[in-house]
């Protein structure tokens, strides 16, 4: 067996297959058996079934000559009619053959989702008739589907599917969150933005392309991403499975109007709520000590979180004592109004500090499940090496999302989420400081005292 087929998907023969009338079972069936040994789970199954990602069109939507179909909306899918055919699928990037085998009314899907600068060939054996295409998706229809429950990764994301339409000069789709269509659509006019309720059979069957942005945690055999996610950051893996250059820059949200400030007096927002314990701040006496120290320096402190109280069982988070309660399922729009205007914002590893990011606020993160890497770059990030840290990186002990408790490393012992709890309040007040020196803020206490002078 030669390395192309190796990686290759499909068996030269089978059923009839001009539809797929469901996608997971085609690329099963059409896999050879030799690739596919029980003990090796593809990402494919997991990864489109109806409750993570719709399936692309049942039908190949692309039609070439001699009665071939294709297109790329489930990675390369292409179909041959009768007769002694040849299917070659190369990589032109690295000037790679993939794919070569024999087939004969059969649609053969490629086990990589992910972009790539393909090119296909087909060839008849019998009577010598050719055809080739190479991917170029100018002017042609391509979706891009985000996650739907997700703040901070569909914002992480965002602008690398941008990105990736101004590029190819596509017409995109972006198949998003309500919330992700209220934050960006009115900045992005040349985007079409669609729900998943919305992306029906009928806007399917005319797609060129389809990319399905995740973060897969079981994909070994690298079929929806070129690299793991955990090795190039939440955001710059968007990049890699697009294709696009991976510098970081921030979207441009829609801001509720008016586009001033919320309150006249100087005021930082703070964020405290995460959706597992390991991305909270988990120094019992940490929040106190900075929304004191704060108000001491003549702040007031508005946390904006959605709800003011969240945990699961017997451990809840409430919103720090002394911070100014502006929570509430509120637009993001709103919400990204009270952080423009804050002096800086103090979050987590969580969606409203990406949202901070999109307003160029001045950002302190604090975060110790996962290394500074894995997110936008602030000079005010606070973690520490000292303890362990940095488990979402670990392919070894993969995210559990249902397990609000989760601390693969020291659960139940008296290291329990120490990533977190040894930073120290000073640690984030000496931060505080740094940030207004360098910003050249001065404390609202202090520009009082000038002004009377």
């Amino acid at each position: 067996m030669t390395l192309e087929h190796q990686i290759s998907s499909p068996s030269a023969s089978g059923e009839k297959k001009s539809a797929l009338k469901d996608i997971l079972h085609d690329i099963e069936t059409l896999a050879p058996v030799e690739n596919q040994p029980e003990k090796q789970e593809t990402a494919t199954k997991e990864v489109l079934r109806k409750d993570s990602f719709p399936a692309p069109a049942q039908n190949l939507t692309q039609e070439g000559e001699h009665g071939i179909r294709y297109d790329f909306n489930i990675g390369a899918r292409i179909y041959v009619p009768q007769g002694k055919w040849i299917i070659r699928v190369r990589d032109l990037d690295t000037a790679s053959l993939l794919h070569e085998f024999h087939a004969e009314d059969v649609t053969f899907v490629a086990r990589k989702k992910y972009w790539m600068n393909l090119r296909l060939e087909v060839i008849n054996q019998e009577t010598g008739l050719t055809w080739s295409h190479a991917w170029n998706g100018k002017g042609k229809k391509i979706a891009i589907i985000l996650p739907g429950g997700t703040l901070g990764d569909s914002i992480a994301w965002f602008t690398y599917a941008a990105r990736f339409a101004d590029v190819h000069k596509c017409k995109l789709t972006l198949v998003v969150a309500e919330h992700i269509r209220d934050l960006f659509a009115k900045r992005y006019p040349q985007i079409s933005f669609i729900t998943r309720e919305e992306f029906s059979e009928e806007i399917r069957e005319k797609l060129y392309a389809t990319y399905y942005m995740g973060l897969y945690f079981k994909d070994e055999t690298n079929e929806f991403q070129p690299d793991d996610f955990r090795m190039l950051g939440l955001h710059r893996t968007a990049g890699a499975l697009l294709g696009v250059d991976l510098t970081e820059e921030a979207p441009k949200p829609v801001i509720e109007e008016p586009d001033e400030r919320p309150i006249p007096d100087p005021y930082v927002v703070i964020a405290a709520q995460g959706s597992s314990a390991c991305k909270l701040w988990n120094n019992p006496l940490g929040w106190h000590d900075v929304i004191t120290y704060l108000k001491t320096l003549g702040y007031r402190v508005i946390c904006i979180d959605k709800e003011a109280v969240t945990g699961n069982g017997i451990h809840w988070n409430h919103i720090p004592h002394g911070a100014e309660d502006e929570t509430g399922n509120r637009p993001l729009a709103e919400r990204a109004r009270w952080i423009k205007y804050a002096d800086f914002f103090i979050g987590l590893s969580s969606g409203l500090s990406w949202l901070a990011w999109t307003v160029n606020a001045k950002i302190i993160m604090i975060s110790g499940f996962t290394h500074p890497r894995n997110e936008f770059y602030t000079p005010w990030r606070i973690f520490s090496a000292n303890g362990c840290n940095s488990c979402w990186h670990d392919v070894r002990v993969p995210f559990e999302h249902t397990n609000y408790l989760f601390c693969p490393r020291q659960k139940d012992t008296p290291r329990q989420f120490e990533c977190t709890r040894i930073i120290t309040s000073e640690y984030v007040k000496e931060t505080i400081d740094r940030l207004m020196k360098e910003s050249n803020l001065v404390a609202p206490k202090d520009r009082k005292t000038r002004k009377k002078k």
